[in-house]
C-alpha cells in the first residue's frame, strides 16, 4: 500500500473536532450543579421568608455579588488548568479580591459600630451552621465541577481541584444567600469566607488522587 493511499484510509471517517467542547462540557457541569445547588437549599433551608423586602436592600445585591465575584475567576482558572500548556495570566489577582474588599467594608461597619454590638455583628444567627451549610449546599457543584475537569487533562491536579472547589463554593454560596437572613459585612466576611474555603480543600484531595493520568 502507498503511503498516500493509507494516509487517505486512516483519514476517512475522522469527524471533525467540536472545538466548544471543553466550554460545553463546563457549561453542563455548572448549570446541573447550580440547579443541584438550588434543589438542595430549597429542600434543606427554604427561601429566607422576607426575600421580597430584601431584594430592595442594596447589601442583599453585595451580599450575591460577593460569591459571584470569586466565581468567575475561579471558573477561568479551573478551565485554564484543565489543559495543559495553558498560561494561568493574571488571573490569581483576581480571586482575593472580593474578600479583601467585603473585609474593607467589614472593618469599617465595625469601626462605626458601638463596641456591645460589634460582635453581633460578626457572629449574627447563624455562625454556628452558616459555613458548613455553603458547604453542603454547594456539593453538587462540586461533583460537576469535578467531572468536568476529569474529563480533561489537567497537569497541577491538586492545583485544579481546589479551583473547582473554590468555583464550586461560590456558586453555593450565591444560592445560600436566597437563604440566609444575615447581610452585615463582618459576618459575610467571616462565615461566608470559611465555607468558601471547605470545598477547595476537598476538591484538591480528590484531585491529587482522581485527576492523575
Amino acid at each position: 500500500m502507498k503511503t498516500d493511499e493509507l494516509i487517505a484510509m486512516l483519514a476517512s471517517g475522522v469527524a471533525p473536532v467540536d472545538t466548544h467542547m471543553v466550554r460545553k462540557r463546563f457549561q453542563t457541569a455548572l448549570v446541573w450543579g447550580a440547579l443541584g445547588a438550588l434543589v438542595v437549599m430549597l429542600a434543606g433551608y427554604g427561601l429566607r421568608n422576607d426575600l421580597a423586602q430584601a431584594v430592595a436592600l442594596p447589601m442583599f445585591w453585595v451580599k450575591l455579588a460577593f460569591p459571584l465575584a470569586i466565581a468567575i475567576p475561579a471558573v477561568a482558572l479551573t478551565l485554564r488548568l484543565s489543559r495543559p500548556g495553558v498560561p494561568l495570566g493574571m488571573l490569581w489577582i483576581a480571586l482575593p479580591l472580593p474578600w479583601l474588599a467585603m473585609a474593607v467594608l467589614a472593618m469599617v461597619t465595625l469601626a462605626y459600630a458601638s463596641p456591645e454590638a460589634r460582635l453581633p455583628l460578626v457572629l449574627g444567627k447563624t455562625w454556628i451552621s452558616c459555613a458548613f451549610n455553603i458547604a453542603w449546599v454547594s456539593t453538587p457543584v462540586l461533583v460537576g465541577m469535578l467531572w468536568a475537569v476529569k474529563g480533561m487533562a489537567p497537569t497541577r491536579p491538586a492545583l485544579a481541584g481546589a479551583c473547582a472547589g473554590l468555583a464550586s463554593a461560590a456558586a453555593g454560596a450565591a444560592v445560600y444567600a436566597l437563604h440566609c437572613p444575615e447581610m452585615q459585612a463582618p459576618f459575610l466576611a467571616a462565615w461566608y469566607m470559611l465555607g468558601m474555603l471547605i470545598p477547595p480543600a476537598v476538591g484538591a484531595a480528590v484531585g491529587a488522587k482522581w485527576f492523575r493520568w
